[in-house]
C-alpha cells in the first residue's frame, strides 16, 4: 500500500495521504512519497489544480511520534519541510479538504495550501508543546500571520484546538460543509479553478504567494536553530515516549 495516492479528474488530481490506520501521521516513507507525487503532479502539463484529502476519519493528526521516538524526521530541516509538502515548491494551486482533525504538522500542511474546505465539526491545532516540541514545519511563522497575534500565540503555547466554525470565522478556511460534501465541495472548487487560463492562474497565484512571504527565508533560519536545540532535549524525547506509553509526560526543562 502506497503512503500517497494519486486520483485524477480532468484537469485536476486528488493527492490523498494513506495512512488511515496511523490517523495519517507522516514518516519518513510518506515524506517521500509526497515528493515523488509532488514532482509527478508537476510536470503533468495536464493537471491545474489539485485536491489534498486524507483517507479514514482524520486528516492528518501530525508526524509519527513513534517513527520520531525511533529517530525519524520526516522532512523537517528538508527545503521542502515537513512532509515534503509545507515548503515545497509548487506551481499549481492546492485546496485542503480536511476532515476530523489536523493536528500539529498536519495543520502545518494545511497552513501551506492555498485554499481549505473543512467539515463540519473538523478540529485544527498545534498540539507540539504538549510533546516537548514546537511547531517546526511552518507554524509558528504562517498562523500569526493568519490571525491576529494574541491568537495565534494562544494557540502556540496552550496546544489546544479550535474548531472549524472558529478557523472559518479567523479567516483559516474556506468552506465548512457536512462531511459527505467535503471532498465534492474542494473538487468543485478545483474545476472551477481549472477552467480558468493555466498562465494566468499560476502567475496570479506566485505573486500572491509572494507578497505573504516576505521576509519568511528568515524566520526559517530561525525555526532551524531553534528546531536543533529542541529536537535533541530529553523533553522531545519525554514527550514521544509519554505519547505512546499513554501517561502524562515529566519534564525536565532541557
Amino acid at each position: 500500500m502506497s503512503e500517497i495516492e494519486i486520483e485524477r479528474e480532468g484537469h485536476v488530481a486528488i493527492l490523498w495521504l494513506n495512512r488511515p490506520d496511523r490517523l495519517n501521521a507522516v514518516n519518513e516513507a510518506m515524506t517521500k512519497a509526497m515528493r515523488a507525487a509532488l514532482t509527478e503532479i508537476g510536470q503533468d502539463g495536464s493537471l491545474r489544480a489539485l485536491v489534498l484529502a486524507g483517507r479514514g476519519r482524520v486528516f492528518c493528526a501530525g508526524m509519527d511520534l513513534a517513527a520520531f521516538a525511533a529517530g525519524e524526521r520526516p522532512g523537517l530541516l528538508d527545503p521542502d519541510r515537513f512532509a515534503g509538502f509545507a515548503n515545497a515548491q509548487r506551481s499549481k494551486p492546492v485546496i485542503a479538504a480536511v476532515q476530523g482533525a489536523a493536528l500539529a504538522g498536519g495543520f502545518e500542511i494545511v497552513l501551506a495550501c492555498d485554499m481549505v474546505v473543512a467539515a463540519e465539526g473538523t478540529k485544527f491545532g498545534l498540539p507540539e508543546v504538549k510533546r516537548g516540541l514546537f511547531p517546526a514545519g511552518g507554524g509558528t511563522i504562517r498562523l500569526p500571520r493568519r490571525i491576529p497575534p494574541v491568537l495565534a500565540n494562544e494557540m502556540l503555547l496552550t496546544g489546544e484546538p479550535i474548531e472549524a466554525s472558529r478557523a472559518h470565522a479567523l479567516g483559516l478556511v474556506n468552506r465548512v460543509v457536512p462531511a459527505d460534501d467535503l471532498v465534492g465541495t474542494a473538487l468543485d472548487l478545483a474545476r472551477r479553478i481549472a477552467e480558468n487560463a493555466p498562465l494566468a492562474v499560476r502567475s496570479a497565484l506566485a505573486l500572491a504567494r509572494d507578497a505573504g512571504a516576505t521576509a519568511e527565508a528568515e524566520l526559517w533560519a530561525a525555526n532551524d536553530a531553534l528546531w536543533r536545540r529542541v529536537d535533541t532535549s530529553d523533553d522531545a524525547l519525554e514527550g514521544a515516549r509519554a505519547f505512546a506509553e499513554k501517561r502524562a509526560p515529566v519534564w525536565k526543562g532541557r
